[in-house]
């Protein structure tokens, strides 16, 4: 168990190893201000490490992170405003370029979509309320591959989820704006927590597939064909 002492420990560490190492990059932020060009969406989950995952520096990625990577669809008047003010920040003060919605597998929280949580249990008042975020994802996967099989159930309400949130994403008016002037590319991901491996949501097959695969399209499409996909996604 990693508690206070440890930690202390471990930052103790991180100067000797980083501090030299990265004093200059700290101090340029510092001096300069952030300017990230991704806005990483992502889960809780201590599992899911964005900076480790993308392999980035302090200063590449502004990170939102929550239970279930859950996007609040846009609503002016919702009092859950911690996830949209990070993505308005992001778009209005920023100007990112891309942001990345990850979602993830063995997620909690879409787990817990299929339990029931007690009306009376104060203690889990907030994250009931919360989960309802993912009841779209929840009930496409219950349509989708039943109840029997519940690893399955599990894993398909992870990805139906960021499909959903995706959607939610494109209800913000900086987001809608940014992807249909073309000033912003709008991505979802899908973590392998046993192996690192990386999948991403193709709206035009409207599947799955291994990230490496968008290298190999970038190479062979030009910027038209990437706009037409991010229109697809607007849309859907």
């Amino acid at each position: 168990m990693m508690g206070a002492e440890t930690l202390i420990k471990s930052h103790k560490q991180f100067k000797k190893k980083y501090g030299k190492k990265y004093s200059s990059l700290f101090q340029k932020l510092v001096d300069e201000g952030q300017s990230p060009k991704t806005l990483f969406i992502a889960c809780s989950d201590s599992r899911v490490v964005p900076n480790l995952i993308t392999y980035t520096k302090p200063g590449d990625l502004f990170i939102a992170r929550n239970i279930g990577n859950f996007v609040p669809p846009f609503d002016p008047d919702s009092e859950a405003s911690a996830t949209p003010a990070v993505i308005e920040y992001a778009l209005s003060v920023l100007n990112v370029d891309n942001i990345i919605l990850c979602g993830h597998t063995h997620c909690g929280a879409c787990k817990s979509l299929h339990q029931d949580i007690p009306d009376d249990d104060i203690e889990m008042s907030n994250i009931k309320k919360w989960l309802r975020f993912g009841e779209s994802a929840k009930e496409q996967a219950l349509a989708f591959v039943g109840k029997k099989d519940k690893e399955k159930l599990y894993a398909a309400t992870e990805k139906f989820n960021v499909i959903e949130q995706l959607k939610n994403l494109l209800t913000y008016p900086a987001v809608k704006r940014k992807v249909a002037e073309g000033e912003i590319f709008v991505q979802g991901w899908y973590y392998h927590l046993d192996n690192g491996e990386l999948e991403y949501f193709d709206p035009v097959e409207h599947r799955f597939l291994p990230v490496d695969t968008v290298l190999s399209q970038l190479s062979e499409k030009d910027q038209q064909d990437i706009d037409d996909e991010q229109e697809l996604l607007a849309a859907q």
